[in-house]
């Protein structure tokens, strides 16, 4: 009897144990803290006035250069608030593991810009309605509402877009019109509060635009000297003017692959209302 009972306490105490190791195994990963870096860029350029608030979103499969570039451009100068549900690490669309830096919760209400970047990841977030009611409050009373590349169409879908002339990458032009927008085909695109610009590359052009609007020229030009933008690209392709119909088409057949943006752009353009800000 004795030794039964101790055969069925240890049999109880492994099995106690066993779970406890799945339990913890499966628990969802909580944030580290990051290591800690030596601080921003070459310290802030702007001391003798107010630095802007700018929220950018962030979102797994975001296209990091479409957020870095211009993220690059504006630290020095603002207060930058990365931007998410939540704090865990998410993978970009070419597997660099990145994380916000505040919620939505945390992110100022009143902010100076509101920013979306482009990436396969959006065909998901432009039919979340946590996203589009975050970014059509932000919008709403934000002095600025820009994107660069495909972000323009999240910003649709918030029904953030609607009357405004628009930027976005060349191969995604033709999809604006479904959320009220007006295509232009220029690497940097301003109507009114709204800033919009091409694809990926354009990014940096876009935040040393965005950096002179907020803060000024001068300091802009001490940005893009300090970072060396001095662009000499290896090919003049960077177009489908200049790239032609048969580079141009291997591109898009590329970049089409698997590609759930076109659809969910369809999608999210009937319902934007539902998003679309009393007051713009």
């Amino acid at each position: 009897m004795g030794r039964s009972a101790d055969i069925d306490r240890r049999a109880f105490a492994a099995l106690a144990a066993t779970s406890f190791a799945t339990a913890v195994a499966t628990a969802p990963a909580q944030a580290e803290a990051p290591i800690p870096g030596h601080g921003v860029s070459f310290g802030p350029i702007v001391e003798d006035r107010p630095r802007p608030k700018v929220g950018m979103l962030m979102f797994p499969g975001l296209t990091l250069m479409d957020f870095v570039a211009p993220q690059s451009a504006l630290a020095p100068s603002c207060d930058v608030y990365a931007v998410w549900k939540n704090k865990q690490v998410m993978e970009s669309d070419s597997g660099m593991v990145v994380r916000a830096t505040s919620t939505f919760a945390e992110c100022p209400r009143d902010l100076d810009v509101l920013f979306v970047g482009g990436g396969p990841g959006q065909a998901v977030i432009m039919e979340d309605p946590e996203v589009l009611h975050f970014l059509a409050d932000r919008g709403a009373r934000a002095r600025y509402v820009t994107s660069v590349c495909t972000g323009a169409l999240v910003l649709g879908a918030a029904g953030l877009l609607q009357g405004y002339r628009a930027g976005t990458h060349w191969a995604a032009l033709r999809v604006l019109p479904l959320f009220g927008a007006i295509p232009v085909a220029d690497r940097i695109v301003v109507d009114r509060n709204r800033i919009t610009s091409g694809g990926v590359t354009a990014g940096l052009d876009f935040g040393l635009h965005l950096v002179a609007t907020l803060v000024g020229e001068d300091v802009a030009r001490i940005q893009q000297l300090a970072m060396q933008y001095d662009p000499q690209p290896p090919y003049d392709v960077g177009t489908p003017a200049k790239a032609g119909p048969a580079l141009t088409g291997q591109a898009t057949a590329w970049m089409m692959r698997r590609n759930k943006v076109p659809a969910a752009a369809l999608r999210a353009s009937k319902v934007m209302g539902l998003y679309t800000p009393k007051v713009v």
